[in-house]
């Protein structure tokens, strides 16, 4: 697994790209179990009212919480660069400019779980 962390506004968001033979999330939806590569990460955006609170920035705002979307890509590369793009559209959906969030790629470690 690799790990896609995005920082910024005192906030991050991290997704996960599953590699051929790791088991992916399989539900409505996930995309062809023949994937080589498949991301998956939250998408969220800023609602008046409701939602989960959230401090960015020194604001306090409201997200509603999308399902994620799971992608397939035949690339690792391809992979990546949707996953970076995805971290930085759900900050900019939340007010944060896109430049302004560090992307940070690891790969997991045996023993940890990823987070999304």
């Amino acid at each position: 697994m690799i790990l896609v962390r995005g920082r910024a506004g005192g906030t991050e968001l991290t997704g996960t790209i599953y590699e051929r033979g790791e088991d992916a999330p399989s539900f409505r939806g996930a995309p062809d179990e023949d994937a080589a590569y498949v991301w998956v990460c939250d998408e969220f955006y800023e609602v008046d009212s409701g939602g989960s609170s959230l401090t960015v920035d020194d604001r306090e705002i409201n997200v509603a919480f999308e399902s994620p979307m799971p992608r397939g890509f035949d690339t690792k590369d391809q992979a990546l660069e949707a996953a970076k793009e995805h971290v930085r559209t759900q900050f900019a959906r939340i007010g944060i400019e896109p430049d302004d969030v560090e992307i940070v790629v690891e790969k997991e470690r045996e023993g940890t779980s990823p987070v999304c």
